[in-house]
């Protein structure tokens, strides 16, 4: 089976390379977004799926908007039995879509509740209990198409953005593997979504990354545990950012954001109800760090009752 492969992440990268170690499948080229500058230094990085696609030596597109692209008619005159999509990151074109027998999306949510770009996130922010993934049919409007299968997973309470991607992309590979040949065959027929339980999960804006003490500590611990290692949660110490990228619940009371206790290995922050011990940060200018190494170095300055957020 001849298949085009379009995504972006490790997430995609990892149900790429499923699809390779598979003898059903021929990848005939990849689609992936532009390499970008990322970091303070503004190194050009490729994408995770790049970095797959070359190493297999596959052909690979990044056009910018590839409705708009020169690429398009090149990749719709390939002969490709039908697309795979995982977090690519782009609408596909009804023309494009038209030009296969089939076109799929491995999608990191349990359709219809977080349609968008990131799913992951949201589910550890609102505190869900299960994540999963669905693999869908791809229609023009955004995770909107029939499902043809999904699978879920506990999530735990040590989990992150980081490691939910990697749990559940295996899944997705995995997932993806087992039901696409029946789906292709006419074995399995995609369901479609129950319009009254669609959710979104747009991606995470600047004023999310903030975090406001005043929410509970358990608000807090899912708001930061949502964003690491990216975008990662923030707030001000002495008028700077401060990065947070791990915390745990701790017991103490006080004004939303004053520090209740400091010992060379602990520093404990006041929510509007309970606490938190920070455990990993990044004062601003500075590399990420543990808290004892922080307590020990540049926040020797700090005393129970200063505050942050200010």
């Amino acid at each position: 089976m001849k298949l085009i492969f379009m995504g972006t992440p490790d997430f995609s990268a990892t149900v790429l390379k499923g699809l390779l170690e598979s003898e059903q499948y021929e990848i005939l080229a990849v689609v992936t977004q532009p390499d970008r500058a990322v970091g303070r230094k503004k190194e050009i990085r490729m994408t995770p799926v790049k970095e797959v696609a070359l190493a297999n030596g596959l052909l690979v597109y990044q056009p910018e908007k590839l409705a708009k692209s020169a690429d398009l008619e090149e990749i719709m005159n390939l002969g490709a039995d039908g697309i795979v999509t995982a977090a690519f990151g782009q609408f596909l074109p009804s023309r494009l879509l038209d030009s296969v027998n089939f076109a799929v999306n491995v999608h990191a949510s349990l359709l219809p509740k977080y349609r968008g770009g990131a799913p992951i996130h949201y589910a550890l922010i609102n505190g869900d209990e299960e994540a999963g993934v669905t693999i869908m049919e791809m229609v023009k409007e955004m995770d909107a198409g029939d499902m043809i299968a999904s699978r879920a997973i506990a999530i735990e309470e040590s989990d992150n953005v980081g490691t939910l991607f990697e749990k559940l992309a295996v899944i997705g590979r995995d997932l993806l593997l087992e039901v696409l040949p029946a789906y292709v065959a006419g074995e399995i027929q995609a369901q479609p979504q129950d319009p009254d339980l669609v959710t979104f999960s747009p991606n995470i804006s600047p004023d999310q990354e903030r975090i406001d003490w005043t929410k509970t500590s358990r608000q807090i611990f899912n708001q930061v545990r949502g964003m690491n290692p990216w975008p990662v949660a923030h707030t001000l110490l002495a008028g700077q950012r401060f990065k947070i990228y791990e915390v745990s619940q701790a017991e103490g009371s006080g004004r939303p954001g004053e520090i209740l206790t400091i010992s060379k290995k602990e520093l404990v922050v006041a929510a509007g109800q309970g606490a938190l011990s920070l455990k990993t940060v990044q004062p601003f200018g500075k590399p990420k760090m543990g808290i004892k190494d922080f307590l020990n170095g540049l926040g020797r300055s700090l005393a129970v009752g200063d505050e942050f957020g200010k």
